[in-house]
């Protein structure tokens, strides 16, 4: 040791030497000075002897794993040997490196807790979801760490610092308590009102003599002359009753005579001038039965009506419906009687409201959509049949409920999570349970309370989204003792 200090000097005195030399060259320094600055250099006089080299302390404690005797890359959580046969290096305790608190183990691997703490369960020292109500080690032979007693309930909280709170742009909102509306849109077509549909024809065979100037599409009024025509039936029970008027018959008579027209529908104008004349009309005049828009003319002058056939069709277009098709998924939220808006293409700017009327009992199969009816009235006539529509059904609740964003929900398909602003830069993933949306809100009916402030916006997240997975995986409910 004495020859290695000696030889130390030497080496510090060569160096010195040399560069008090080159420097004494260059500025004119006396050996004086040159000695002064060798000693500031080694840090003790010249004369002094050196300071004994202090041996390094043993290594202490269990083994950890076992590297690779030629420090290679290369490790084992048991004795190995290499291809060569040489052993696997034991790395012991007080040489690894670790930058957590490891409270020190007993025989057996039992935790002494720091202050006496209770210690509630181990967790896994990898950080992976798994923990253990009893000392352990994993596949690697590392010891389960243990959680004290007022550490569990941060174990999930992320803690992110200001700047980069800032730099990332995070938001948050308040959960508000309030009802939520839930628009449905979805397409239709306007339709007649089946209710408003009327069929003008005869009750027996008739001769049709004249029909009115009127074809299909024509706006007709209730009451308006359509066809005239001559039926024999309606003649032979319209002389039987004039007669029975002429011959002052009982009632009885005159009654059952009266019946019989009124059966084969003859208009009540035309029974009033048999009672008046006492004569029976040659022909006879149906009239329209309401007033509308005629959607079928099929009475032609001078042909045979069969009894029951159709000779004009006529709608009142006063009242419309709207028929929409709801996908299976939303009819859930639809009810009778929710209010209706509905727009049409060819009329930009026009607003129609109505109420749903009907839901209609099936499920189209091929289209897995459902039929609602939305009544609509129809000043002016604007709306005609199998006009487009866009629908608009106001759905939701009325009662208020907790909710926020729809952005501060994370749906990971088999759970919901919310990101709770706890303050100072922490944030807790915590569960919740979705309700309705509507209107850029989501109910929230467990898991979270009215005033908590939550993240909308963290591209934070987006940007470590990988971490983000691994701390959701992690959120699992810590076992219980035994």
């Amino acid at each position: 040791m004495k020859r290695f200090g000696s030889f130390l000097t030497l080496a510090v005195l060569t160096a010195g030497a040399g560069a008090g030399g080159y420097s004494a060259g260059q500025h004119d320094l006396s050996v004086s000075d040159i000695v002064q600055m060798i000693e500031t250099t080694i840090g003790r006089p010249l004369n002094a002897e050196p300071k004994p080299a202090t041996a390094d302390p043993a290594p202490s404690g269990h083994v950890i794993y076992y590297r690779h005797p030629g420090g290679d890359p290369a490790y084992s959580s048991t004795p190995k040997r290499t291809e060569d046969g040489r052993d696997f290096v034991a790395v012991l305790a007080s040489e690894d490196v670790s930058f957590e608190f490891r409270p020190e183990m007993k025989v057996g691997g039992e935790a002494v807790a720091p202050s006496n703490r209770k210690i509630l369960y181990y967790r896994n020292p990898m950080g992976l979801p798994d923990t253990s109500p009893v000392p352990k080690k994993d596949s690697m032979g590392m010891y389960y760490i243990p959680v004290f007693e007022g550490e569990a309930d941060d174990r999930s909280t992320v803690k992110v610092s200001p700047g980069k709170l800032q730099r990332t742009g995070v938001k948050t909102a308040l959960a508000t308590r309030g009802a939520i509306k839930r628009p449905v849109r979805v397409p239709g077509t306007v339709t007649l009102d089946e209710r408003r549909v009327s069929v003008v024809s005869t009750r027996t065979e008739a001769f049709l003599e004249e029909v009115a100037d009127v074809t299909t599409g024509t706006a007709i009024e209730k009451g308006q002359p359509l066809v005239r025509f001559y039926a024999k039936e309606i003649a032979a029970a319209g002389a039987l009753y004039a007669a029975d008027l002429k011959g002052d018959a009982r009632g009885g008579a005159v009654a059952g005579s009266l019946q019989r027209l009124e059966n084969l529908g003859v208009p009540a104008e035309a029974i009033a001038e048999i009672e008046k004349t006492k004569k029976v009309p040659i022909s006879v005049t149906l009239m329209a039965p309401r007033s509308g828009v005629v959607l079928e003319r099929l009475a032609v002058d001078g042909m045979m009506a069969e009894a029951g056939q159709t000779l004009f069709r006529i709608a009142d277009v006063s009242t419309l419906w709207v028929m929409a098709d709801v996908p299976e998924y939303e009819l859930s939220s639809v009810r009778i009687g929710d209010k209706a808006t509905v727009r049409i293409r060819r009329l930009p700017g026009k607003v129609f409201e109505g109420k749903v009327g009907l839901i209609y009992p099936e499920i189209q199969g091929q289209t897995r959509t459902a039929r609602i009816r939305i009544e609509l009235p129809n000043p002016g006539g604007l709306l005609l049949a199998n006009m487009y529509a866009e629908v608009e059904i106001a759905t939701g609740g009325t009662d208020p409920v907790v909710a926020v964003p729809d952005s501060a929900v994370i749906d990971t398909g088999d759970r919901q999570v919310v990101i709770v602003d706890k303050g100072e830069g922490s944030f807790e993933p915590r569960d919740v349970k979705i309700g309705m949306r509507g209107d850029g809100m989501a109910e929230i009916m467990e898991g979270l309370a009215e005033g908590e402030k939550v993240v909308v916006s963290a591209n934070f997240l987006i940007d470590a989204e990988s971490n983000l997975k691994a701390a959701l995986s992690a959120l699992t409910p810590a076992e219980a003792q035994p």
